[in-house]
């Protein structure tokens, strides 16, 4: 037996709006039309109940389903792991093959940095805010311990950001791994 859907919306107050969708058989050729109207929720009031002959109106098409949801992650999500600003200074030659702090030992020349607080082997990229030259270091030390600089560069990323003749620069530090 075919259906007919029906299709009604009540004003609930304060921009509030209730809609609903009532089906009904369909009548058949040679048969008188028969009024079915679904009762309305029971917490609408009865003074923003509509008149069915007046409110209940029917449509053309069936209502369309939706797609499935996908699990896929199609959007970036936030980023929860931290990002700090500051000043950032370089450090090398007087370092260079002694050990750091987290037992390695120290090269000047690979992409690594000093942090006080960050895991060892964390992954952070390092904006330079004066030229905008961005490189990625590992955190392999502590440091740095003067002033307030928020992160010490070995001399090998301090050449990735132009920063080797400035000593010091304000940078844009992103955590990417933990």
């Amino acid at each position: 037996m075919p259906f007919t859907h029906y299709h009604t919306c009540v004003a609930l107050g304060f921009g509030a709006v209730s809609c609903w969708i009532a089906v009904a058989p369909s009548v058949e050729a040679g048969q008188p039309e028969k009024e079915v109207v679904q009762p309305l929720p029971a917490a609408i009031p009865a003074r923003l109940r509509p008149e069915p002959s007046a409110e209940l109106l029917p449509i053309a098409a069936p209502v369309p389903t939706l797609p499935p949801l996908t699990t896929s992650v199609t959007a970036p999500t936030p980023s929860l792991l931290p990002t700090f600003q500051g000043l950032a200074s370089w450090y090398g030659p007087g370092f260079h093959g002694r050990r750091a702090a987290s037992g390695e030992i120290f090269d000047q020349n690979a992409m690594t940095a000093a942090h006080r607080t960050l895991p060892f082997d964390t992954q952070v990229r390092v904006t330079n805010l004066e030229n905008g030259r961005v490189t990625t270091v590992r955190i392999t030390d502590r440091g740095p311990f003067v002033g307030d600089r928020v992160i010490d560069l070995s001399q090998a990323a301090a050449r990735d950001l132009g920063m080797i003749e400035a000593g010091v620069v304000r940078v844009r530090a992103e955590v990417l791994t933990r």
